[in-house]
C-alpha cells in the first residue's frame, strides 16, 4: 500500500545507526530503480490512518531526499510490540555464511532470471559482492556443498579446503611447467 510520510510514526528511528556510505548507495539505487522493497509498518493503536514504522527508516530518508512524498509499505497484522520483537529476532538471527547467501543468489538467478545488477540492487550490495558469492557456489564441488548442507562440515572448512585444493593445483601446474621447460 502507498502511504504518505505524514501518516508515519517514526518512534523507533532513534534506535538505528547511520551509515553514510550505505545511505548514499541506497539513494542512488532508489533514484535509478525506484523503491524495490516496501517498508514494514503496523497500524498505530487508536489512531486512524497512522502507522508505526518497524523497518525502512533509511528508505524513507532517501525517498524524502529525492523529493518523494509517498512510500510503498506492507502492514504486519500484529501489535507494535510483537512486530518490533519479530523484526529484532530476524535481525539478530544467526548470520548466513557467504556460501549460504550464494545459494540464495544462485536460486534467485536461476528460478527468476535475475541479473547480477538486479540481485545487487535487491540486496543493496555491489555487483562484485553478488559475483563473489555466486562464484563460491560455482567453484565449490557439489559433493562438498552437500556435506555443508547436511552439517557434516562447516562452510568455513569447506571454503578453506577448496582454496587449498586450488593452491595445490596451481603449484602442480607451475611444477609441471618447470619440468617441461628443462
Amino acid at each position: 500500500m502507498q502511504l504518505e510520510f505524514h501518516q508515519l510514526d517514526r518512534r523507533w528511528e532513534h534506535l538505528r545507526a547511520r551509515h553514510p556510505a550505505r545511505q548514499r548507495r541506497l539513494l542512488v539505487s532508489l533514484a535509478e530503480s525506484g523503491q524495490q522493497t516496501p517498508i514494514v509498518v503496523v497500524a498505530a493503536e487508536g489512531q486512524a490512518d497512522r502507522y508505526v514504522v518497524i523497518d525502512g527508516y533509511k528508505r524513507i530518508a532517501a525517498l524524502e531526499q529525492l523529493g518523494r512524498d509517498t512510500v510503498e509499505a506492507v502492514v504486519w497484522p500484529m501489535t507494535e510490540c510483537a512486530a518490533v520483537l519479530l523484526d529484532r529476532s530476524l535481525r539478530l538471527s544467526e548470520h548466513e555464511t557467504p556460501l549460504e547467501v550464494g545459494w540464495v543468489l544462485a536460486e534467485l538467478e536461476h528460478r527468476f532470471g535475475y541479473s547480477l545488477d538486479e540481485l545487487a540492487r535487491r540486496f543493496d550490495r555491489s555487483v562484485s559482492w553478488v559475483s563473489r558469492r555466486l562464484a563460491l557456489v560455482e567453484v565449490l564441488p557439489k559433493a562438498i556443498q552437500q556435506q555443508v548442507r547436511e552439517g557434516k562440515i562447516v562452510p568455513q572448512v569447506a571454503l578453506k579446503s577448496c582454496l587449498v585444493e586450488e593452491i595445490r593445483g596451481w603449484f602442480g601446474r607451475q611444477l609441471d611447467a618447470r619440468l617441461r621447460n628443462r
